[in-house]
């Protein structure tokens, strides 16, 4: 469910209730976790903060470090840093075991389904990693 909103308010008033005040819940609890962060809009979707990346191949580009998404059966939440080892989602899916983890994204249904504390760690360490990453790719 890409958007076409151009600000992360537009956005979250654009979904419907009861969706719309989890999402709103998430934005402010993201905002409030990683204040370093600032919301925008990427490819319909709400991010939190931008890194750079190039691949092998050449192909480079900005891309956000958190993610928010309101899909049609559920939230994801998207964490796009990794240790070198395991993207930080990965890392965290026996403590979420209501939520379906990926690579990068924690998708649930209800804000009720998931442990704010494990979501405040991942979101801390994945702001941490992209910390990291900034330093690492200006030296």
């Amino acid at each position: 469910m890409k958007s076409t909103a151009k600000t992360p308010i537009e956005y979250i008033n654009s979904i419907e209730e009861p969706r719309r005040n989890e999402i709103k819940k998430l934005h402010s609890f993201i905002q409030k976790t990683v204040p370093n962060l600032k919301p925008h809009m990427k490819f319909g979707i709400l991010g939190y903060g931008t890194y750079h990346y190039k691949y092998s191949s050449g192909r480079e580009g900005e891309w956000m470090v958190i993610g928010l998404a309101n899909q049609k059966n559920y939230i994801s939440l998207y964490a796009c840093m990794s240790d070198g080892k395991q993207y930080v989602a990965e890392k965290h899916k026996k403590d979420l075991p209501k939520a379906n983890i990926g690579k990068s994204c924690i998708r649930f249904r209800r804000l009720e389904d998931v442990d704010l504390k494990v979501i405040k760690h991942l979101l801390q360490e994945t702001n941490k990693l992209s910390k990291i990453r900034k330093k690492f790719l200006t030296v």
